[in-house]
């Protein structure tokens, strides 16, 4: 049976945002990624959902390692308490370990940071330069208008229409993990290549 995946990056807020419902997703996320035996791979910050989901992490046990850039480090404030923490020169090469470490990507509510992400890891995926899972939780529907401009790129043929299928919406952290947990290693380094300026 191939070996199931090892590690995840989550890209999410460094704000709670307006619904208690975005926290507690964060912290189930957190949380279930410990349980499960995966690694965590995120942001770095101690602020909002990122703290949130790493704070869950590791009160369950789990293996953390946070990628913040220099210059983020005060702003965001960097969490102290993670398994391993990972200063960057840029927001790039903070994107480009949090790739080289995961083998998928999920994406919790967040804002202009949190599209930047996935709009990269998602065009490294149109690019094939790697295969991975990129999940969307689609917490109370925050993430509907995000989808919608996906579609809308399909729709007026500034992408094709298989792209729509380079990543999943899935509705909560269950749906989440379940997606997670039955995806091999194999499947999501397939392909992989290095990205390069």
């Amino acid at each position: 049976m191939p070996a199931r995946i090892s590690a995840v990056a989550v890209f999410c807020g460094s704000r709670f945002g307006n619904l208690p419902d975005y926290r507690a997703a964060a912290e189930a996320m957190g949380a279930s990624l410990a349980r499960a035996g995966i690694h965590l791979v995120y942001g770095g910050g101690d602020v909002g959902l990122m703290g949130t989901v790493a704070d869950a992490a590791i009160a369950a046990g789990g293996k953390v390692t946070g990628i913040i850039p220099e210059f983020l480090k005060a702003r965001e404030i960097m969490h102290n308490g993670v398994t391993d923490l990972i200063v960057t020169e840029t927001m790039h090469t903070r994107k480009q370990k949090m790739f080289a470490l995961a083998e998928a990507f999920v994406v919790l509510p967040g804002g202009f940071g949190t599209f930047d992400e996935l709009m990269e890891i998602l065009t490294w995926k149109q690019l094939c330069l790697h295969t991975s899972p990129i999940l969307i939780v689609d917490v109370a529907g925050w993430a509907k208008a995000l989808v919608s401009m996906l579609d809308t790129a399909v729709e007026q043929g500034f992408a094709s229409p298989n792209a729509r299928g380079l990543l999943e919406v899935v509705p909560d952290v269950e749906s989440a993990m379940k997606r997670l947990c039955t995806t091999s290693s194999t499947e999501a380094t397939s392909g992989r290549q290095e990205e390069r300026v």
